[in-house]
């Protein structure tokens, strides 16, 4: 739905300001009135949903140094001056400064109105532009945190893309750990209601008592809207569905089906009993799974993300060690095969894990990352096998992240990654040309 753009008319003469006022009123705009700029002032700030009218010849504030203050707070607000006759070269100039049209008094109604469409239209699109842009900018943020650049990462990229721009509810499956609720903000974020509500309640965390009045209502009094109708028009995304009691199930099916289609509030519906014995099958009923599993994800483990576990482990070492005001460990060759040979039964959120505790031992100069990955595994208990790789892989992972990691220490020197890689130019080049990396990524 469009929104409703307001014409804020400022002019110290009380007969002049509601006589303008009335009219646009009559034509079906938005009026507002104000006896002085520094009265308007207070209300009109950044993406402030209207156009201005304004008198050149003002008390205190007039209408030129008014126009510099809008256009200082936003360039892409419509302003028209009112001006006298005499006023015409002032009226140019405030042309030149920013305003986008003037008239000249006594003027012509019709073109008073014609001129404030003219200006809500284009104040509404630049509007929408911007929403849009910070949209655009959200989506291209979440993204940003999927690392990786294995072939199931792209994929998972891609299907988030797809997804993200059609209607149907999603259900996202993967095991504990893999980042199930990171890719239901990123497909809220790259589609159509990347500008509305995203709202998130775990199934689990409830009774079931507690969780149908969080979701349904009715809510006291100041305790605030239900979350089906707070998501409303946006995304509401259920963690731990496989949780929701039967009732609860019929509720939510009943929910989905009276939306129609398409459905005016999308559900991301994420499922966490992937390794457990038993399927998100087989904890819904068929109608509910088939309407929430219209568009699925299931999200690759880490163990199968090959060199994605170093990247991430880098990236990981390197934001403790800014957090914490220390230096980063230095992988060796053995550690990073030990990374890339774990079975990361915690996936990404056990690497986070373990990459902080890193950061910590490096800085009081105890431990190694080895003795961190076994403690890890006994915690966890039995793990899941991990099939071996040929030496040549873990090789090459270790390559690329060693020069990586240098090529970032050195804020993309390539004479210093040299000097300390013991490279040549040309095998430096033709590393880094194998492994994808540019070195205006670490300038």
């Amino acid at each position: 739905m469009a929104r409703m753009m307001k014409v804020a008319i400022v002019d110290d003469e009380e007969d002049m300001r509601q006589s303008i006022s009335q009219w646009l009123a009559l034509s079906g705009f938005d009026t507002e009135t104000y006896a002085c700029a520094e009265d308007a002032l207070k209300v009109i700030g950044v993406d402030w949903p209207g156009v201005v009218i304004s008198d050149i010849r003002m008390p205190g504030m007039d209408g030129m140094a008014f126009l510099k203050r809008l256009m200082g707070i936003d360039s892409g607000l419509p302003v028209i001056m009112i001006t006298g006759h005499g006023d015409v070269p002032m009226a140019v100039e405030a042309m030149r400064l920013g305003a986008m049209d003037f008239m000249e008094k006594p003027f012509n109604p019709d073109r008073m109105t014609e001129l404030a469409k003219r200006a809500t239209q284009s104040r509404r699109m630049t509007l929408d532009n911007r929403a849009l842009r910070r949209d655009l900018a959200e989506g291209a943020q979440v993204m940003g945190k999927l690392i990786g650049t294995s072939p199931a990462m792209e994929r998972l990229r891609e299907d988030i893309l797809d997804l993200g721009q059609a209607d149907g509810h999603v259900l996202i499956d993967g095991e504990t750990g893999t980042g199930k609720t990171l890719v239901a903000h990123a497909l809220h974020a790259v589609g159509p209601r990347a500008g509305k509500k995203f709202v998130v309640v775990s199934c689990a965390a409830y009774s079931e008592d507690v969780l149908a009045t969080k979701l349904f209502g009715p809510v006291d009094e100041g305790t605030g809207l239900p979350l089906v109708e707070e998501a409303r028009g946006g995304t509401l995304c259920l963690e731990d569905v496989e949780a929701l009691s039967q009732g609860l199930q019929a509720r939510l099916l009943t929910f989905i089906n009276d939306q129609g289609t398409p459905a005016e509030t999308r559900v991301i519906a994420i499922c966490n009993t992937h390794g457990e014995g038993r399927t998100v099958e087989d904890a819904l009923r068929p109608d509910l799974y088939y309407r929430l599993a219209a568009l699925k994800i299931l999200l690759p483990p880490l163990r199968t993300r090959g060199e994605d576990i170093l990247t991430l482990f880098t990236r990981m070492s390197e934001q403790f060690s800014d957090e914490y005001g220390c230096e980063a460990p230095e992988v060796t060759a053995q550690e990073a095969a030990q990374l890339l040979q774990a079975p990361w039964p915690g996936n990404v959120r056990q690497l986070i894990n373990v990459a902080e505790r890193a950061v910590l031992q490096n800085r009081r100069g105890t431990g190694s990352i080895a003795s961190l990955l076994m403690a890890e595994n006994e915690e966890a208990g039995p793990a899941i096998s991990t099939e071996g790789k040929p030496l040549k892989e873990y090789v090459e992972s270790f390559e690329k992240m060693l020069i990586d990691n240098t090529m970032r220490r050195h804020k993309g020197s390539i004479t210093a990654v040299m000097d300390e890689l013991c490279l040549p130019r040309r095998t430096l080049n033709e590393k880094m040309a194998k492994y994808g990396l540019s070195r205006s990524e670490y300038i």
